[in-house]
């Protein structure tokens, strides 16, 4: 490997104009995102890809949280708090919340979260 080869800078995946932009609302998200992706890599890609096209359609794998779950504030406003399943038989969760074109990533979790077992 040359050596400027070993300073690059990856190249982040740009987002469409009718895409939602992802971002980190936590720390505890970032570090999540980190061991998900080091344990499912290719579902999390299909999830990028979900969450930054249709992050609000109801279906089995992503729906809104209810209960005391089911809403988040941020910066003085109240926002529907969401959970996204990356797989269908897995255990890792995604909690987020959208304020206009941008998902905001609360949680993401490697394994089923205490908080939602029933």
């Amino acid at each position: 490997m040359a050596k400027n080869e070993k300073k690059s800078v990856k190249v982040e995946r740009p987002t469409k104009k009718s895409e939602y932009e992802l971002r980190f609302a936590s720390v505890q998200a970032q570090r999540g995102w980190r061991d998900v992706k080091a344990t499912i890599r290719n579902p999390l890609a299909d999830a990028w890809d979900f969450l930054t096209q249709t992050p609000e359609q109801v279906t089995f794998s992503n729906y809104r949280l209810r209960g005391e779950l089911g809403l988040v504030g941020r910066d003085g406003a109240t926002h529907e708090r969401w959970q996204h399943k990356p797989t269908l038989r897995g255990d890792a969760r995604i909690w987020f919340y959208i304020v206009d074109r941008t998902v905001f990533l609360e949680r993401v979790h490697t394994s089923h979260s205490n908080e939602t077992k029933s």
